[in-house]
C-alpha cells in the first residue's frame, strides 16, 4: 500500500469512493464539492492506493490551533487489512508536521464500530456537543 498527497488525476477514483463509502451524505457533502472547495484552500488530501487502484483516502484540516479529519474513507473490500489506520496515522503525522498539537474528528454516535477504531489510535471521546448550521 502505497499512501500519498492527491493528485488531480486521481479525482474520478476519490469521488467514486466517498459515493460508496458514503452513500447516505447530505447535499452539502457531495464528494466533487468537498473536494473542489478543500483544493481552494490547502492540499491535505491524502489517498491510499493499492495496486494502482485507489483503495482509501482521508481529508486532514488545520486551523492553526487545531486539526481535524474527515472523510477518512476505505474501500469495503480493503478493510480490515490496515489501510484507514495507515491513513489516519499519515494524516496526523502531516498535521504534526505543519505545527499541529491536537487531531479531532467526529463520529456519528450510533457507528460503535468507527468509534471503537479510532480508540484503538489513540482517540478519546470528550464530552462535547457538536452543533452546526447550513449556510
Amino acid at each position: 500500500m502505497n499512501i500519498r498527497k492527491f493528485e488531480s488525476e486521481d479525482r474520478e477514483e476519490l469521488i467514486a469512493l466517498w459515493r460508496t463509502v458514503f452513500p447516505d451524505s447530505h447535499a452539502h457533502n457531495e464528494p466533487s464539492l468537498v473536494l473542489e472547495e478543500k483544493l481552494k484552500v490547502d492540499d491535505l488530501v491524502f489517498i491510499a492506493q493499492h495496486e494502482q487502484k485507489l483503495i482509501g483516502a482521508c481529508i486532514a484540516g488545520y486551523d492553526g490551533h487545531r486539526g481535524w479529519l474527515y472523510s477518512v474513507a476505505v474501500h469495503p473490500d480493503s478493510r480490515r487489512n490496515g489501510v484507514g489506520a495507515g491513513l489516519v496515522r499519515h494524516a496526523v503525522a502531516q498535521l504534526k508536521a505543519i505545527g499541529c498539537n491536537k487531531v479531532n474528528i467526529q463520529i456519528r454516535a450510533a457507528n460503535t464500530t468507527v468509534i471503537a477504531f479510532y480508540e484503538t489510535l489513540g482517540f478519546d471521546t470528550e464530552e462535547r456537543v457538536s452543533m452546526g448550521a447550513l449556510l
